[in-house]
C-alpha cells in the first residue's frame, strides 16, 4: 500500500496548481492519468423520490460520504474526487484497489442501513475507459491557501459513471454490521439564502466527450458573464455560513460518526460538541490555535461553488439579468452542437463538510442547491435528446 500512496502523491504533486478559475476550462491544465489506475463512481438510486420527500440534505451527506471514506482508505493522502450532489467520483492507483472497494462497499451498507437509500457503485480501470474512446485527464485549482480540489476533463468520468448505471464494474455491500470511516464528516452549517435572488445549480456538459478550442471558449464566456456578479456567484456569505443551536444536520452527522455507538449517545454527545461550539463562535473568543471566525471565513473561502467534471458544474447565487444572459448565452452553445445544459433553480444552498482538524485551513465544504440541486439538473438532462 505504501508504493501505491507514493504514487498516488507523486503523480498528484505534478499537476500544476491553478490559482485562476478560469484557466481550467484550457487543455494545457490538465494532466492524463497514469497506466494502471482506477475510477470510482457512485450515485443514490431513485434520488428523484427522495428529493420529492425532502431528503436532499440526506443525499449530500451520502455524496460526500463516498469522498470521505475514500480519504480515511488511503489515511488522509491527497486524492483526486469530485462531489456531485447525490454521489461522487475520484480515481487512485489499481494498488489502492482493495481499500477503495472496502471503503465503497461499507458505504453502500452504510446508506441502506443508515438511511434506506441505494448506493450504488463501480470501479473502472483507466485502460477499459481509453479503449473505449475517452479519457481522464486531471486539473488542480487552488481554492484557498489551505486547500485545492480536482477538476476532471476527456469524457472518462462520464463514460465510468453510465457503465455504472447499466450495472457494470458494480461494487457489492459490504456484510451486514460493516461501518465505513467517516472521520471528519460534518454537517453542521444552516442552509444559505439566496442574497441577490436564485441559488442555481447549473450543468454544462459537451454533447461529445472532447472538450475542443470552441467548448473552452465558450466556458470562458459563461465564467465571464458569472464573474459579473457579487464574488462571483459564491453562494456562501462573505462572513462565512450561518450556525445555530442545535444544528439542523446533527442527526445526519450522528449517523456518520456513530461507528459502533447507539444513536442516542452519539446524538448527546455532538448536542455538546456543538453547544461549546455555539458559545465560541458567539463570543468569538480563541481557544489555543482554534480561532473561530478565521475557521467560519475559510468554510466559506475553501467550498467547491463551481468545478469542471467533464464539463462546466456551478452553484451560483444569480440575479434575474445574469440568469437571463447565462441561458441565452447555454441556448446558443447547444444550438451550435457544443453542448447540453440544465438549470435547476431554488432559494437556499446546502453546505457538506469534510474537517480533519478545526485548527487547520485544510477542512473541505461541497456546496449544492438545497432544494434537489445538481441531482435536479441532471435529471432536466436526462430528459433531453443526447
Amino acid at each position: 500500500m505504501t508504493e501505491s500512496l507514493d504514487a498516488l502523491s507523486q503523480f498528484y504533486s505534478e499537476i500544476p496548481l491553478q490559482d485562476r478559475f478560469d484557466a481550467l476550462a484550457d487543455a494545457e491544465s490538465y494532466l492524463p492519468l497514469p497506466e494502471g489506475w482506477i475510477i470510482g463512481a457512485a450515485d443514490i438510486v431513485g434520488s428523484t423520490a427522495a428529493i420529492a420527500a425532502g431528503r436532499y440534505k440526506v443525499i449530500n451527506t451520502v455524496g460526500a460520504a463516498v469522498i470521505s471514506a475514500q480519504i480515511n482508505a488511503v489515511k488522509g493522502a491527497a486524492l483526486p474526487y469530485a462531489f456531485g450532489g447525490d454521489g461522487a467520483v475520484f480515481a487512485l492507483p489499481a494498488g489502492l484497489r482493495e481499500p477503495c472497494e472496502r471503503a465503497l462497499g461499507e458505504v453502500i451498507r452504510w446508506a441502506k442501513d443508515e438511511f434506506d437509500l441505494e448506493l450504488r457503485a463501480a470501479v473502472v480501470p483507466v485502460e477499459d475507459i481509453r479503449a473505449a474512446g475517452c479519457d481522464v485527464a486531471v486539473a488542480r485549482y487552488r481554492a484557498s491557501a489551505g486547500v485545492n480540489y480536482a477538476m476532471f476533463r476527456g469524457g472518462g468520468m462520464n463514460w465510468a459513471d453510465n457503465r455504472m448505471k447499466e450495472g457494470n464494474y458494480a461494487i457489492p455491500a459490504a456484510p451486514e454490521g460493516a461501518f465505513p470511516d467517516l472521520t471528519g464528516l460534518s454537517c453542521r452549517w444552516t442552509p444559505m439564502e439566496s442574497r441577490h435572488g436564485k441559488i442555481l445549480s447549473v450543468l454544462v456538459l459537451p454533447k461529445k466527450a472532447e472538450i475542443t478550442a470552441a467548448h473552452a471558449q465558450l466556458f470562458h464566456k459563461i465564467i465571464d458573464l458569472a464573474r459579473g456578479l457579487e464574488r462571483g456567484g459564491h453562494p456562501v456569505p462573505e462572513n462565512g455560513p450561518g450556525f445555530v443551536w442545535p444544528p439542523e444536520g446533527l442527526a445526519l452527522e450522528a449517523h456518520a460518526t456513530r461507528g459502533k455507538t447507539s444513536l442516542a449517545l452519539r446524538k448527546f454527545q455532538l448536542l455538546i460538541e456543538t453547544f461549546v461550539a455555539l458559545i465560541f463562535f458567539k463570543t468569538k473568543i480563541k481557544l489555543g490555535s482554534f480561532d473561530p471566525m478565521h475557521y467560519v471565513f475559510t468554510s466559506g473561502i475553501n467550498a467547491d461553488f463551481r468545478k469542471f467534471d467533464d464539463g462546466l458544474k456551478m452553484t451560483i447565487d444569480c440575479d434575474a439579468q445574469t440568469r437571463d444572459g447565462l441561458e441565452k448565452l447555454l441556448a446558443k452553445g447547444e444550438m451550435d452542437g457544443l453542448v447540453r445544459f440544465a438549470i435547476h433553480e431554488q432559494d437556499q444552498a446546502l453546505m457538506t463538510c469534510i474537517v480533519p482538524s478545526v485548527t487547520s485551513d485544510d477542512h473541505v465544504h461541497f456546496v449544492d442547491g438545497a432544494a434537489g440541486g445538481y441531482a435536479k439538473a441532471a435529471e432536466q438532462l436526462k430528459k433531453q435528446p443526447a
